[in-house]
């Protein structure tokens, strides 16, 4: 493989609609979350299209509990003549706290959907590259129903991904609770398609008294061809809050930041 690839992530936020009555996540919920990251691992490597087959094995450890943050990563563990075997794990954090711990671990059997017409040998298992530092990464599949009439993704679902995305790096960084004040600039620079691969990346780029500049990019990537192109970039201000409601400091950054 040419291609430096980073293990596929999916960082989200747990909703009450996703929990039972005990403020749990459901299981169902996480199974959603961590066949999504399953197909894109392997579409993404393989650079085909991909169904899953089986769950071979899948450990409920611990809880997930509403208002967490859910942290899932993909990475393909062995391939065959037209299947692989990608492993998901999901982690919970604890926004304020920091706190993470491995809550489900699921190994899916993914089989090509053109096996019976493309010979082509499966790429082997890669040598993953390295996370960047401090960077809030998740990768999202863009859906019909996230696009306009052409196919196109909506302006405003971008922008919540991007959101979302500086909500979580600020919030990682600060370890209180945070909203956001201002969107400073956005710049749509690409359209997106449908059944593209789209990567958030969000860092804190900068710390006031009480306010946090977080820089969010998000590239556009073509599962089949795996051209990527810069889409959207954009700069949102997000306040640091303490118990009464009110701004309070945030933390400086760090050098190594």
């Amino acid at each position: 493989m040419s291609e430096n690839l980073h293990k596929v992530r999916l960082v989200d936020l747990v909703f009450p609609d996703q929990t039972n009555h005990q403020g749990n996540m459901f299981g169902g919920a996480a199974l959603a979350f961590m066949d999504k990251v399953a197909f894109l691992a392997a579409a993404r490597l393989a650079r085909r299209g991909f169904v899953t087959a089986a769950v071979e094995r899948m450990d409920f450890k611990k809880p997930v509990y509403e208002g967490e943050i859910v942290d899932l990563v993909g990475e393909v563990r062995s391939v065959g003549r037209s299947s692989m075997n990608v492993r998901v794990s999901l982690w919970a954090e604890n926004l304020l706290t920091g706190e993470r711990r491995l809550t489900t671990q699921g190994d899916f059997i993914m089989v090509a959907t053109d096996r019976k017409t493309n010979t082509t040998p499966l790429p082997p298992v890669p040598d993953y590259a390295l996370e960047p530092a401090n960077v809030t990464r998740t990768n999202e599949l863009v859906f019909p129903g996230d696009t306009d009439h052409r196919g196109l993704l909506f302006g405003g679902r971008a922008l919540n991904l991007m959101e979302k995305a500086a909500f979580v790096a600020a919030s990682r960084h600060a370890r209180t609770s945070v909203v956001m004040a201002a969107l400073k600039e956005i710049d749509f620079a690409a359209s997106i398609h449908v059944g593209e691969m789209i990567e958030v990346s969000a860092r804190v780029a900068s710390v006031g008294r009480s306010s946090m500049r977080v820089a969010v990019q998000l590239c556009a990537e073509d599962l089949q061809t795996g051209v990527r192109r810069q889409a959207t970039i954009g700069e949102f201000i997000m306040v640091a809050l303490g118990e009464d409601g009110k701004p309070t400091p945030a933390p400086s950054l760090k050098k190594e930041d």
